[in-house]
């Protein structure tokens, strides 16, 4: 029975001995080199694989840094000397600020380099005042945590504002920024009471804490690999949504668009009005100067016609020479005011045109949706092609509006009469 005990009690003192092996803060700091390099090779993968995604240059330095940081702070273990630990604080702290830097660049910000550089070398001179100085581990530890917290503090509002762009990525990396920062604030508030919670006092709850940060700095930065993924799924369907010549929308675009807006008019019966616009000569131009001249009349003509535009109003190509602009909310006569103004800016254009210069001349259709349209974009679509093919045999460089309603006239109708002509 005795010899049942003591097997018993050495049992639970190897366990014992084996649950504070594997809390073991050498090996936590260690478990940390390992994976943070393994981030760093991903971050790499991706930063070379998406060359203009700046966010990710960001995360990846700040993965070899820190694996960097943590593999120079293990060197304490066997020199007798304060400068790895100094250079392995250093490497921690610049890890925190290139993560909020690639969070900045990553909504388009411009990264604050200054002000993360002042904030880690601030952060670091006090290590170094409360390390070599004058000893002073609570101040040594409350400088080190400033200089981890404060730059991801300053980038959390990028994560948790409703006006940047909500992702469960972002909010998953706001989530753990909170975590981590608590954690940190908790370390900071033991030592100010005077319980010894740093690496040199070893023991459990300092393992713990390492511990939980590990977890915590993979958590997040896979709530960035959620974002990057994020926004290049957005790249790839507005690519999807977008001619590749001149940037507008294209047809796809264009139907999705109009469907939305004729379901909208068929519920609250506010109407909106189509331009359908087509390049008059076009042929003759790439014929006669070559299709990299009319790619050139392309860009050139949704440049003027943008500058005519309002906030909302949607300009697509359809395909080759042709495109079509969406005006919510417009009438018929709102329509072919539009109308006017893109064709006088054509026609200014063209007429300052001088030398190797290629004027660009056009016709438009004009409609409006009404209740016979409904949900059915196609008919709408229709309707301003009758009114453009209308203003095309008026003579060109012209608009046209289209009218269902028969004229009060005896005479017989020809076939474009259904159109009237505005201009």
């Amino acid at each position: 029975m005795g010899d049942g005990r003591t097997a018993a009690r050495d049992g639970g003192r190897d366990a014992a001995c084996a649950a504070r092996a594997m809390l073991n803060v050498p090996t936590l700091w260690m478990v940390f080199v390992v994976n943070f390099l393994a981030l760093g090779v991903i971050w790499a993968y991706v930063t070379r694989s998406y060359p203009k995604f700046a966010a990710a240059r960001f995360w990846m330095a700040s993965s070899f840094v820190g694996a960097a940081g943590a593999m120079t702070a293990l060197i304490r273990l066997f020199v007798a000397s304060p400068l790895p630990l100094l250079l392995g604080a250093g490497g921690v702290i610049a890890a925190s600020c290139l993560a909020a830097m690639g969070i900045q660049r990553f909504y388009d910000r411009p990264v604050s380099w200054r002000l993360m550089t002042a904030t880690g070398g601030l952060s670091l001179a006090g290590v170094v005042v409360f390390m070599v100085g004058f000893e002073h581990m609570q101040l040594r530890m409350l400088s080190y945590t400033l200089g981890q917290a404060l730059p991801l503090v300053l980038a959390l509002r990028l994560l948790l504002s409703p006006e940047g762009r909500v992702s469960p990525g972002a909010r998953l990396s706001g989530i753990v920024i909170l975590t981590i920062i608590a954690i940190l604030l908790v370390r900071t508030v033991g030592n100010l009471l005077g319980h010894d919670l740093s690496a040199r006092a070893g023991g459990q709850p300092h393992a713990v804490i390492v511990l939980g940060l590990l977890f915590l700095s993979m958590t997040l930065n896979f709530g960035f690999l959620l974002m990057a993924m994020d926004s290049l799924r957005n790249e790839v369907a507005d690519l999807a949504l977008l001619d590749d010549l001149t940037g507008v929308a294209n047809r796809r675009h264009l139907l999705q668009r109009l469907t939305e807006e004729c379901a909208r008019s068929e519920r609250g019966g506010a109407p909106f009005s189509l331009l359908v616009i087509d390049l008059d000569g076009f042929k003759t131009i790439n014929d006669t100067h070559g299709h990299a001249a009319g790619d050139a009349c392309l860009r050139h003509f949704t440049l003027m016609a943008q500058t005519r535009l309002r906030p909302g109003d949607m300009l697509a190509r359809t395909g080759g020479d042709e495109f079509c602009i969406v005006l919510p909310s417009s009438s018929l006569r709102e329509a072919a005011a539009i109308a006017r103004r893109v064709l006088e800016v054509c026609r200014q254009d063209a007429a300052t045109c001088t030398g190797g210069d290629i004027p660009i001349a056009i016709s438009i259709g004009v409609a409006q949706w009404d209740r016979g349209i409904g949900q059915f974009p196609d008919r709408l679509i229709a309707h301003a092609d009758h009114a453009l093919y209308a203003a095309k045999k008026n003579g060109k460089n012209d608009f046209a509006v289209y009218d269902p309603a028969p004229p009060l006239s005896p005479e017989p109708l020809g076939p474009g009469e259904p159109v009237r002509n505005f201009a």
